[in-house]
């Protein structure tokens, strides 16, 4: 099925290996799983992971009554369904959901498809969650903190990160919707200094990256702002 919704992901669908040492360097501290815990506690519920690429988080919701991914690169449903037996993985998209409605309690969408912005109104996704959800259900989406943090210097300093919503833009369109934004403040830490400068140059132009390496020499981390846009289907 042709999804006219999907854009491949630069870092995941450039090199899953590298994502995944990312994947693996996020939120040491549990800070962030917290945090969405707090948002929408998906115990003992069912729970959409939205755009789940290779399915890295699918196993992390294993206290779910039942957790499904859905992803619309379809070179990533194989290693996704490989993570976990629990998990249910579906070829989908933010705008084609192949599950019933009012079907579903939480859906996460990690740095997937929401990256509202001037040129872009991801309204018809958040009709599908919508559809999807039962009353009550809630969408979480983490984004990035484009203000605080050294992840968000970074990105305010690359160009290819435009299009992810720069400024108060996503937040104030998050707003609009009856959303609230929570910000929460974790890290990346990596066990060699060799993944660290192997996600910053996948994450980030190849002279931005060397800059900041150069200028952190001793560092095996940085921190990092996340931004969780949590909506309720009335």
């Amino acid at each position: 099925m042709a999804l006219h919704d999907f854009v491949p992901a630069a870092n995941q669908g450039g090199d899953p290996a590298v994502y995944e040492i990312e994947n693996e360097a996020i939120d040491p501290q549990g800070t962030l799983w917290e945090a969405l815990r707090r948002a929408a506690d998906w115990r003992h519920k069912v729970l959409v992971d939205l755009g789940c690429g290779s399915g890295y988080w699918l196993p992390k919701y294993s206290e779910s009554e039942k957790t499904i991914g859905i992803e619309p690169d379809e070179r990533l449903l194989e290693a996704a369904r490989a993570r976990t037996r629990r998990a249910h993985v579906y070829h989908g998209s933010a705008e084609h959901i192949p599950l019933a409605d009012s079907s579903v309690d939480v859906v996460h969408a990690r740095f997937a498809y929401f990256f509202p912005s001037e040129s872009f109104d991801p309204s018809a996704g958040l009709d599908e969650v919508a559809r999807v959800l039962r009353p009550g259900g809630r969408l979480v989406v983490i984004d990035n903190d484009h203000v605080l943090g050294e992840f968000a210097a970074l990105l305010r300093s690359s160009a290819p990160a435009a299009g992810q919503g720069r400024d108060s833009y996503p937040s104030t369109w998050w707003r609009e919707k009856g959303a609230k934004t929570l910000a929460v403040m974790s890290g990346w830490t990596f066990h060699r200094r060799t993944d660290l400068e192997r996600v910053l140059h996948l994450e980030f132009p190849e002279e931005l990256a060397q800059q900041w390496l150069s200028s952190h020499p001793e560092r095996l981390g940085l921190s990092y702002g996340y931004l969780l846009h949590i909506w309720t289907k009335p």
